[in-house]
């Protein structure tokens, strides 16, 4: 990531108290109220987002200069801007719909040249939180494209281009959406390694670590909404930990979803052998209660946290949300493109994150779990890996679902064998909580969408694509092609034949 000055503080240890978990009540509401627009503003949070609003181009300037939201091409010429990783397009009413095209290119930070033109994917309204539930009605919501990674950058050029229809024989430019704004989000820096010696309070009611021992890159002290977030994982991990272990015993640190894990994620939170194996006992102990209770529920794989991506805890609703239960998993890939190293991951992660939350209006990151190309599994929105949190990806059948999003776009391209790996891993274990058969079918209820009417109750593969539940491209052709060897493999972790 690029060189910045970084602030020290130093902290005195104190006891963080975990914010407490509650559920919300869905709301009453059918409609999805647009958001007032938003004025560019210079955010002090970790990381940032510059939000420019789009202005007419070509013709479109002397033909819509007193209505510059009714011209058919706008955007932005050539600028620099500060720095950033990653782009996309919102506009004020989400229930809009963007007929059009929107391409992008951007100057690289490293060597200042500029990219090709690159295609932004328009259709992302399949995503998000139901219509009636507290987050889908909410007020804050925005329409949106899907992100797209570029690097690191500091120059942008945009275009976006209206649809012309010709209805009834008669061409016409179909209207963009109002209020078109480009988002330029920067990641932030990569989450600093703790200091040698530090140690988390240890979460009420559990135990401390014994002394002369670490947990796994805990920080000195937690903030309330890092506590919370953290805290409903301890179950599993460490207080503050950055990784959650895996629960194979016979397995190695080094080695998850059949794929070498980044180094540099997980080797430098783990750095006594004494934690290493106290972290496999217990994985050990947990795996068989769970064997004795229910066989089909698969090895729980190795997990990296929200602590270990870097997550900032400050940007999100302060509560957690859950459904009743997990009946499917849906999976999709992030559009974001495939132009990242998994060393970046975390980077396209938080920069995703800071999209959802800050560009486009949603309570938390909308997927549950996140893979990257690896194989390395992510912790998504805040609430526990383990417990059934209510999620904003695939729109009408969030309840009683989760979603794992795929870095990557996987339309024409074919997804790495660690990633369907990872997939029939983490759908093992957690569908297996469940008592969910990967192999199996379920039945769920649209909450409404373009697919299914509200109130529909439809039968879906436990694991499914995107584009099962909603007429969407969504996970890709390639990678939804590898979904019956995710379901198969699944069903094998959990002991199935």
């Amino acid at each position: 990531m690029r060189a910045s000055l970084a602030s020290s503080i130093a902290v005195a240890c104190a006891t963080v108290l975990a914010l407490p978990v509650t559920l919300a009540a869905p709301a009453t509401a059918t409609a999805r109220p647009a958001a007032a627009a938003l004025p560019p503003t210079q955010d002090e949070l970790p990381g940032s987002t510059q939000s420019l609003p789009l202005r007419p181009l070509g013709a479109s300037v002397r033909s819509f200069g007193s209505d510059p939201g009714a011209a058919p091409e706008q955007g932005l010429t050539r600028r620099g801007v500060r720095p950033f990783s990653l782009v996309g397009v919102v506009w004020n009413d989400p229930a809009a719909v963007l007929h059009g095209t929107v391409q992008v290119r951007t100057r690289s930070a490293a060597d200042g040249t500029w990219s090709p033109w690159q295609d932004v994917e328009t259709h992302n309204d399949e995503h998000g939180a139901d219509p009636e539930t507290a987050e889908g009605a909410s007020g804050t919501l925005r329409g949106s494209t899907a992100p797209l990674w570029v690097g690191d950058s500091d120059g942008v050029e945009i275009r976006v281009q209206a649809e012309r229809a010709e209805p009834g024989g008669v061409r016409a430019t179909v209207r963009l959406p109002a209020g078109l704004r480009l988002e330029l989000v920067d990641p932030g820096e990569e989450p600093a390694a703790p200091a040698p010696g530090t140690q988390a309070a240890p979460a009420p009611g559990t135990r401390a670590m014994a002394p002369g021992t670490r947990a796994m890159a805990p920080p000195a002290v937690l903030t309330a909404a890092e506590a919370a977030a953290s805290g409903v994982n301890t179950p599993l991990a460490p207080y503050g930990s950055t990784t959650i272990p895996d629960a194979l015993p016979a397995a190695g640190l080094d080695t998850v979803q059949g794929a070498p894990i980044q180094k540099e994620i997980v080797r430098k939170e783990i750095t006594q052998e004494t934690e290493v194996q106290k972290a496999r006992e217990a994985a050990a102990q947990e795996a068989a209660a769970q064997a004795a209770k229910a066989p089909y529920i698969g090895p729980r794989p190795a997990i990296i946290t929200r602590k270990g991506w870097g997550a900032d805890e400050s940007i999100r609703e302060k509560s957690f949300v859950y459904t009743s239960t997990i009946k499917a998993a849906f999976v999709h890939h992030s559009a974001t493109g495939n132009n990242y190293t998994c060393a970046q991951a975390p980077s396209v992660l938080r920069s995703i994150y800071r999209y959802h939350v800050k560009s486009s209006g949603w309570r938390d990151f909308g997927y549950n779990f996140a893979v990257d190309k690896c194989g390395n599994i992510y912790e998504g929105r805040a609430g526990g890996v383990a417990k059934p949190v209510l999620g904003a990806h695939t729109l009408g059948f969030n309840t009683n679902s989760m979603g794992v999003a795929v870095l990557g776009t996987f339309t024409s391209t074919t997804p790495p064998a660690a990633v369907v790996t990872a997939v029939a891993r983490l759908t093992a274990w957690k569908l297996g909580l469940h008592a969910i058969n990967p192999k199996g079918t379920v039945t769920l209820v649209s909450g409404g969408g373009n697919l299914y009417a509200k109130g529909k109750q439809v039968r879906f593969n436990a694991i499914a694509g995107h584009r099962d539940g909603f007429a969407t491209e969504c996970p890709g052709g390639r990678l939804y092609g590898k979904l019956g060897t995710a379901r198969t493999s699944s069903a094998k972790y959990q002991g199935r034949s």
